[in-house]
């Protein structure tokens, strides 16, 4: 523990108190020397201004200025949560190419100044941290916009270009969640027109307009239960249950994988691994399946494995 993280710990230590605390639950509690504890109230009497009280019983915060409590200027974080910060900070930077770097910019030199103070080589992150965002899609201004909405429980008007139909529509929704899904960014919400909870591709959404008039909020409950019961980004209720086999080689991997929050898994005893996921619409859960090709069987349902037969055989025939 360096001194900023002492000055920091004994002023969490102080706040929090309103009668003396002893010299040697001081020094125990910050785990140094009476000279050491001498010197750190020292520095914050000269050079940061705290009402530091000596008694009889001990140490104490006096009153502050104003009457308010003191509180130490600037921002101040601990050693731990310096590194914590900088690891977010380079993940947002991987996963948005650039997304909200002008908002966390100011937060970010902050961190940095107060980092080389305390010796820590978080200038070290840009390089040393890596979170690779492959197959991501670029979100541009729609997802400054679509974010508004959400958070200012606004309607939102937009033209949606349908990737999978190349089909453009006119929408107006009431924005319930953003979600960032396998490298993708999804804005959740109730359809006008179809009158349905769906969720849209922000990287397809074409001349977002934030609305005056107020977004119609979905339950949490209503929310989780469309969107979170079955496998993958389709929304709907889970109605079938996917049984997977997975070969002795493959299983190691799988077993320590988590595709889905309720799904089971369970070793058979020729040490393949069964997993059971709940599904409703099967066209991300077939791609998944596929990835594993040929470690993995399906079981059931018969309709999930016909489908995964069916894209084997095109996939042979274009190879032929």
């Amino acid at each position: 523990m360096d001194k900023f993280d002492r000055i920091f710990q004994l002023h969490t230590i102080l706040s929090g108190r309103r009668t003396p605390i002893p010299l040697e639950d001081l020094t125990a509690r910050l785990e140094c020397s009476r000279p050491t504890l001498h010197r750190i109230i020292a520095m914050m009497r000269t050079y940061l201004n705290a009402p530091i009280q000596s008694t009889m019983e001990g140490y104490r915060y006096g009153p502050a200025r104003e009457g308010e409590p003191y509180e130490l200027p600037g921002l101040w974080f601990t050693a731990t949560e310096l590194q914590a910060l900088a690891v977010v900070h380079r993940m947002l930077a991987d996963l948005g190419s650039g997304l909200l770097e002008e908002h966390i910019a100011p937060l970010a030199r902050r961190l940095d100044h107060l980092a080389r103070h305390q010796r820590l080589n978080l200038g070290e992150a840009a390089s040393r941290l890596r979170f690779p965002a492959v197959a991501s899609r670029l979100v541009g201004a729609s997802f400054q916009i679509a974010a508004s909405a959400t958070l200012q429980r606004r309607k939102l008007w937009m033209e949606y270009h349908a990737r999978g139909t190349d089909e453009r529509t006119e929408r107006v929704v009431s924005p319930q969640r953003i979600t960032h899904y396998r490298e993708s960014w999804y804005l959740d919400a109730w359809d006008e027109g179809r009158d349905a909870l769906r969720s849209f591709s922000i990287d397809r959404i074409r001349r977002p307009t934030v609305l005056e008039a107020p977004a119609m909020d979905v339950a949490a409950e209503e929310l989780d239960a469309h969107y979170a019961s079955a496998y993958g980004i389709f929304g709907g209720k889970a109605d079938k249950l996917a049984v997977l086999h997975f070969s002795k080689d493959r299983a190691r991997w799988v077993a320590d994988e988590k595709w889905h929050p309720y799904q089971e898994g369970a070793w058979l005893e020729d040490g393949r691994y069964e997993l059971r996921i709940p599904y409703h619409d099967d066209r991300e859960l077939v791609m998944d399946i596929l990835r594993h090709v040929p470690e993995v069987e399906v079981v059931e349902p018969e309709s999930l494995r016909s489908q995964v037969i069916q894209r084997l055989q095109q996939a042979l025939d274009r190879y032929r």
